[in-house]
């Protein structure tokens, strides 16, 4: 009844305006005569209706009530309708290893691709983020829930492990990799031009690199005649880059042998090693575990005085002493790049493996100084950026 009687307020207050609009209209033509009501007559009718009973005020009360519920029903049905027009935003799953934390800068990056495509956040896409905290028992799981979500697209980042974890998660879902060895090898794609199946991938190929950052770390510390490896047992790449190293070694007259850590408890343990081998260098392995560590890492290593060599600028950064490897943050880039491309209709199968095209060597010339070493000339000259 309350809402009965404030619907005909409404009503009424309409009725007055429009009124009051037909006096000042009349006015304005110069009318002496007063207000003057238009009537209106259906044609073929006797019955003539004036404002007040098409407003349903001059009616009769059941008829009033039926043009109340129904101008009412039809106002509500209104939202309803513009919402049910409205499509839905497609939503992509985004996977990664470590924590919020460490991957704000790729996730940044991996936006700027999405909106290179067309995709922006919040307007016309929506990202489900799950992070592993770097528990790889964890990845099965994450994956699954993002494949129940019912995702367009899966971007599966961090490295080759949670590739595999969605590779088994789901054979229809569109997915995008980023992994640091052979994709075609590890069995990731068919073939680096035609991946096939329902992926692609975006190469970091950083385990293939190792061989490379040992020549650069001699050279930097060419009085080390033993040198360390420090890798993630748990990481499936781990094996081919150590071998890498090892062969590139020999050739070098340099010494290298293994030394394993998994978690954060480990880390402390395996420098331990390292100064016991009397190792006069660590190269740090290409896994997402290690760049989450970096600080605690470059901790351990700057008070035994060894320095570091590692595959990212952002380790350097954390006062590690050298990198050489691809720019990652482009890496991400692309992935958004191909996500965005695939939410417009792209097949992955049809969508061939990038791989980096240019690799940088980054030098910390505050870390050299603090351990003692001067960079020499040569190689100073062909760092693409030096951190003072």
């Amino acid at each position: 009844m309350h809402q009965l009687i404030g619907r005909r307020s409404v009503l009424l207050a309409a009725h007055g305006a429009w009124v009051a609009r037909v006096q000042r209209n009349a006015r304005a033509a110069g009318s002496g005569s007063g207000p003057r009501l238009m009537q209106r007559q259906a044609p073929h009718s006797n019955t003539c209706y004036t404002p007040s009973v098409i407003l349903g005020l001059g009616v009769s009360p059941m008829r009033r009530r039926e043009f109340i519920i129904l101008l009412g029903s039809g106002v509500a049905a209104w939202p309803l309708a513009a919402r049910a027009q409205q499509p839905a935003m497609p939503v992509i799953g985004f996977l990664r290893i470590t924590t919020p934390e460490d991957s704000a800068h790729l996730v940044a990056a991996f936006r700027r691709g999405l909106g290179e495509s067309g995709f922006v956040e919040g307007r016309n896409v929506t990202i489900e983020y799950r992070y592993a905290h770097n528990q790889i028992d964890r990845l099965p799981a994450l994956m699954a829930e993002l494949v129940d979500r019912g995702v367009a697209v899966l971007a599966a980042t961090g490295g080759t492990i949670s590739a595999r974890a969605a590779k088994a998660a789901t054979t229809s879902v569109p997915i995008v990799f980023t992994t640091g060895d052979d994709p075609v090898r590890v069995g990731l794609v068919d073939s680096l031009n035609r991946p096939g199946g329902n992926a692609t991938v975006v190469s970091v190929f950083t385990a293939r690199l190792g061989s490379k950052r040992l020549g650069l770390l001699h050279e930097m510390v060419p009085g080390a005649a033993t040198i360390a490896v420090l890798v993630n047992p748990t990481n499936p790449d781990t094996e081919d880059e150590a071998n890498d190293i090892q062969q590139a070694a020999q050739g070098l007259g340099v010494e290298v042998f293994v030394v394993r850590a998994g978690k954060a408890d480990d880390l402390e343990g395996a420098f331990t090693t390292v100064v016991q081998r009397q190792a006069g260098a660590v190269i740090v392995g290409s896994d997402t575990f290690f760049t989450s560590r970096r600080s605690q890492i470059s901790l351990l290593a700057a008070r035994r005085s060894l320095p570091t060599m590692w595959v990212t600028r952002i380790e350097v950064e954390a006062d590690g002493l050298m990198s050489y490897g691809a720019n990652i943050p482009d890496v991400y880039r692309q992935a958004g790049v191909y996500a965005g491309q695939i939410l417009k209709g792209a097949k992955p199968a049809n969508l061939p493996v990038q791989l980096p095209t240019k690799f940088d060597l980054v030098i910390n010339l505050q870390t050299a100084k603090a351990l003692g070493f001067e960079v020499p000339p040569t190689l100073l000259a062909r760092a693409d950026e030096v951190i003072e």
